[in-house]
């Protein structure tokens, strides 16, 4: 039997691209993300309490992401301590950056070979491992990635149209990676699957450049056509409808939307209390720097709630500020319950919120 493999990978071209490639595999795959940093050990506890949480055999596949040696000592002894039952647990890292020299001398299941980039290593380590359904498209945007991921300009084909696919990772940030993290996979492995089957194509950096915004458009269009910002505004309200039972919080007796990451609060905030103007008073997103923007529809002052909670301001139905000591998270519910403790210390705080114009 197949083991589930449980796919980490970094947020950048070569990173999304390694969980490209994993998609042509006969192998169920659950996949993550992660930045370098905090985000790393974060998703590492996220894979192993997924994994305790069934008894069948897992692989660990960690890609495009050095660990240090702290962390590469943590998932080593975790490994086995999960290997200490029936099932079989294992590890594998395949990477190219140089600074994981001193984990993968100490570690069999850490691969790393800096003459490639990760994706590179992904492909021909799956033709050989995990039964890869290969094409030419495929082998052709293996090369164009690891072209532009090792900034090889000589290679000038590959490496062009390396520039333009690299849009498609940062330039596709409409959805939260905490908040929708699959959808947001989904989102970018899509339209890079895209543009990796029009690498054959004549003259396709500037086909590809030139496709893109349709490219997004069509992603997020349901039925009629509009602009980007419509269109991406009806498929994350409707993303935010189908986790309202999450996402709701109270404060003062008014009922709001509590989201995180999302930005755009203007055009995305008003479509959703457009419409769910009967069930929300106030929408209020939160960066990962704690900068928060709050909209509301005539209902309640936000600009008090601001004021109370981070000692902002603006107007009634538009204001924001930034919650000092606010900490970063990598997953929505200890976001919620930082804010959650933020609203019962100011729960206290005198002041009614009633909408003044």
């Amino acid at each position: 039997m197949k083991p589930h493999i449980y796919h980490l990978s970094h947020i950048d071209l070569d990173g999304y691209s390694c969980q490209l490639v994993m998609q042509y595999t006969p192998y169920e795959i659950t996949s993550f993300n992660a930045n370098y940093g905090a985000e790393v050990p974060a998703r590492i506890d996220e894979i192993l309490e997924a994994i305790k949480a069934t008894k069948e055999d897992a692989l660990i596949l960690i890609s495009d992401l050095n660990l240090t040696p702290d962390e590469s000592r943590m998932l080593n002894r975790d490994v086995e301590s999960l290997n200490q039952g029936a099932r079989s647990v294992k590890i594998k890292l395949l990477d190219h950056h140089g600074s994981g020299q001193v984990s993968a001398d100490k570690y069999e299941w850490y691969y790393l070979d800096t003459a490639r980039c990760a994706t590179k290593i992904v492909y021909e380590y799956a033709k050989e491992h995990f039964e890869l359904e290969d094409s030419t498209w495929l082998a052709k945007f293996v090369d164009v990635v690891n072209a532009v991921d090792l900034w090889h300009q000589d290679e000038v084909e590959n490496f062009e149209y390396g520039k333009v696919c690299m849009r498609l990772v940062t330039e596709t940030r409409e959805l939260s990676r905490v908040v929708f993290s699959t959808q947001d996979r989904k989102y970018k492995l899509t339209l890079l699957e895209q543009a990796a089957m029009m690498v054959n194509e004549a003259n396709a950096p500037i086909l590809l450049d030139e496709k893109i915004h349709k490219m997004k458009k069509e992603y997020y269009r349901v039925d009629a056509d509009n602009t980007l910002d419509n269109l991406a505004t009806a498929f994350i309200v409707k993303l935010f409808g189908e986790k309202r039972s999450d996402m709701t919080i109270y404060y003062k007796g008014y009922r709001g939307f509590l989201s995180y990451g999302i930005g755009n609060t203007s055009i995305i905030g008003n479509g959703f209390l457009t419409k769910y103007d009967d069930d929300y008073d106030f929408i209020v997103d939160i960066s990962p720097r704690g900068t928060m923007s709050l909209r509301a529809n005539n209902k309640v002052d936000v600009s008090i709630i601001a004021g109370e909670w981070a000692k902002g301001g603006g107007h009634p139905n538009a204001s924001g500020g930034r919650i000092q000591g606010f900490k970063e998270q990598f997953r929505y519910s200890l976001v919620k319950k930082q804010i959650q403790s933020l609203i019962d210390r100011c729960e206290s705080v005198a002041g009614k919120l009633e909408f003044k114009a």
